[in-house]
């Protein structure tokens, strides 16, 4: 079965993220993905060690979720946690597997309290593992940061057009939440020549919006949202509304879009994408 997800670049393509279990037992989550996989979107993208904290093995999780679901799954691979040994053998392992398409990711900053008991890798650069994913024959995708916390938009499009230099195939943004960002990026990025997936991370509650805009390098949730979320009786319908919002805005732009439902809230891609 093929399990390749940005071979073809016609149609707006939608996947869900997916964080695997902190722990051994994938049976839970498996079944809130089989739940939703006759919703209207065309693959998973699965997370490894978000915030740098261990989950399973994100390619076992792919492997299981395509088994299980007949969807494809996007193998997130970092420079964090492997050296290249490891990393090379990821990247046939997943080919083994029946995985084609990698998202190649520095990966997120272990927390400074944990630096004494968790080092990061890093043998090698975001660059050097895009054209390593490449060169394996992987569909290969990366990530645009555009640094909102330091104003960093014109750095992270440079860094974006090396790693297309390197090979990459597809790039996915982090979460925006209004028009004007979307569009900033859409503009920045149309002479790449590459498929620009947004990012669209559901808010649960005015707190959640907060934390992610005070505390979450790369994500910025305008005022205007906050006060949304401020103001709203559903702090939950509102954030699923602006993920609506952004999705419509995503298809008039973009050639797809990464929806990341927060805390394993699955059920919320109901109202999202239908």
């Amino acid at each position: 079965m093929e399990k390749r997800f940005m071979t073809a670049k016609d149609g707006f393509k939608i996947t869900v993220e997916v964080v695997p279990p902190a722990g051994f037992d994938p049976e839970p989550l498996l079944e809130q993905l089989v739940s939703i996989s006759g919703l209207g979107f065309d693959g998973f993208s699965v997370a490894t060690n978000p915030v740098a904290k261990p989950c399973m093995c994100a390619m076992a999780m792919c492997s299981l979720i395509q088994g299980r679901t007949g969807k494809p799954s996007i193998l997130h691979c970092t420079t964090r946690d492997h050296n290249r040994l490891s990393l090379q053998g990821q990247l046939w392992g997943a080919k083994a597997l029946g995985i084609d398409t990698v998202l190649a990711a520095t990966g997120d900053m272990v927390a400074k309290k944990e630096r004494k008991i968790t080092s990061t890798v890093s043998d090698l650069n975001v660059f050097q593992l895009a054209a390593m994913a490449v060169q394996s024959g992987m569909d290969t995708g990366v990530v645009f940061d555009s640094h909102p916390e330091i104003n960093g938009f014109d750095l992270a499009v440079d860094r974006l057009r090396k790693k297309v230099d390197a090979g990459a195939g597809f790039v996915v943004t982090q979460p925006v939440y209004d028009r004007a960002s979307a569009e900033r990026i859409a503009v920045a990025t149309q002479g790449l020549g590459i498929p620009v997936i947004l990012g669209i991370l559901p808010l649960r509650t005015l707190k959640h919006a907060v934390f992610l805009h005070d505390r979450v390098a790369g994500i910025a949730v305008p005022e205007s949202v906050r006060s949304a979320m401020a103001l709203a009786e559903d702090t939950v319908a509102e954030g699923a509304s602006n993920a609506s919002k952004m999705l419509t805005i995503a298809r008039e732009s973009f050639a797809g879009a990464c929806v990341m439902p927060p805390f394993n809230h699955y059920e919320v891609l109901h109202s999202i994408i239908g």
